[in-house]
């Protein structure tokens, strides 16, 4: 049995679930999500807990015994908290600001880049070079964190870039300059 799949999820207080054969809609103070399970896996709502079981014993089922409970546990998660993921810009004269909703980057191109935030993502700049991405959605803020670091992902050489925080850059040694054949 899967020791992820297994745990029970605890639904807070100011959250509303409903279940309806495979589909779960979560609905809270941050947002609404809803997500339809694959058939060989059952939800089950038992008093503040949600359990998801497999209805078989097949590869396939315990293949998705864990991930659904997973899923489930970030649907509860963020509509009564939410997620966000933080970006830091490295470089000279590299900068970000939240402009309206859009996040507009100055980062060495000779234009500006802007981005705008899909639904329930919201945009937060602090000092001009960390980037705040929030929302109610795990995958969506992290595809969007994503996005944004692929405008200018961080290079070897200098470490430039747009980077995860906490994220480690390994750095190349670059030429000598000296040396070489006469």
């Amino acid at each position: 049995m899967s020791r992820i799949g297994k745990r029970p999820i605890t639904v807070p207080a100011k959250v509303q679930v409903t279940i309806d054969g495979t589909n779960i809609a979560v609905k809270g103070p941050k947002g609404e999500l809803a997500r339809q399970l694959p058939a060989n896996v059952n939800i089950s709502q038992e008093g503040e807990s949600l359990l998801v079981s497999r209805r078989d014993d097949t590869r396939q089922s315990r293949q998705m015994h864990g991930l659904c409970r997973t899923l489930v546990a970030n649907m509860v998660e963020g509509v009564s908290q939410g997620f966000q993921r933080r970006l830091e810009i490295q470089g000279v004269g590299y900068r970000a600001q939240v402009q309206g909703k859009n996040l507009v980057l100055n980062i060495g191109y000779s234009h500006q880049v802007q981005i705008a935030p899909p639904e329930g993502v919201q945009f937060a700049v602090e000092n001009n070079t960390n980037v705040i991405v929030s929302g109610y959605d795990k995958e969506v803020v992290g595809n969007t964190a994503a996005k944004i670091r692929d405008v200018r992902p961080p290079e070897p050489y200098k470490g430039k870039g747009i980077r995860y925080a906490g994220e480690v850059v390994r750095r190349k040694a670059g030429k000598t300059g000296k040396g070489g054949k006469k």
